[in-house]
């Protein structure tokens, strides 16, 4: 729904756990909202004002250091509860936000088939939202047999509203008060390629750079971009087995 006066708080969210150091891109990025959205006010999810004992998933996944999964539940525990922007801190926004502060909630599209979840919005106490963060009171990070579930929120999020109408055509839409928007607004950067095709319609651009990723993530998904996840996938396996024997 398109209210005519600005309903989303003005809040942007953003989380940092693990505690390690905030490398200077993040800092730049963060700088960033500040300068394009000066009356936001900004504010930090950590270990120091987040409960990560609130449920099972959250717990699991902190304990396992999987910070971006324990950020896949807080980011939706901040809108429902406060409402705002959630932001990832790879999120570079290039002009000011206050345009989609009339919509119930808003998010886009990642690539032509499925909703991206580094920016988004909502007012408090969304209904879509509750549904979300339900899922994870459902849910374990962590298997009887010990793996872990590593399905992402965009996953979860995608199936969600596709479930409720959602067409996943790239196209502006809205399904469930929650307005969709096409890729070149939030996401303009293919997650693959890292080819950016910024149009006359962007705000904000997701660089995709896992800076809270661990090292061993991280490299993980530099090869998985670089290579593909099938090939990424049988040199993993192929090391495997070479330190097994």
């Amino acid at each position: 729904m398109i209210r005519g006066a600005l309903v989303i708080p003005k809040i942007i969210h953003y989380c940092w756990f693990g505690g390690n150091s905030m490398p200077e891109s993040v800092r730049q990025y963060i700088n960033g909202w500040k300068a394009v959205c000066p009356d936001y006010e900004l504010r930090e999810w950590n270990e120091s004002n987040f409960d990560v004992t609130c449920n099972e998933y959250v717990l699991e996944a902190y304990n396992a250091k999987k910070w971006a999964f324990v950020t896949d539940y807080v980011r939706l525990y901040a809108l429902l509860h406060h409402g705002g922007l959630y932001m990832d801190t790879d999120v570079e926004v290039v002009r000011a936000l206050d345009r989609f502060l009339v919509h119930d909630a808003f998010s886009g599209f990642e690539n032509p088939s499925c909703v991206p979840t580094g920016l988004m919005g909502s007012v408090p106490g969304h209904p879509a939202i509750k549904d979300l963060l339900d899922q994870y009171n459902e849910i374990h990070f962590i298997a009887d047999d010990g793996s872990m579930d590593l399905s992402t929120n965009v996953e979860r999020i995608t199936s969600y509203f596709i479930q409720r109408g959602l067409v996943p055509n790239n196209q502006y839409q809205t399904i469930s008060d929650f307005t969709f928007y096409p890729t070149d607004f939030f996401c303009p950067k293919d997650s693959q390629t890292l080819e950016v095709k910024v149009t006359e319609n962007t705000y904000a651009i997701h660089h995709f750079s896992g800076t809270w990723l661990s090292r061993k993530d991280r490299l993980k998904q530099i090869a998985k971009k670089a290579l593909g996840p099938r090939a990424t996938e049988k040199i993993a396996f192929l090391l495997g087995k070479r330190i097994a024997h």
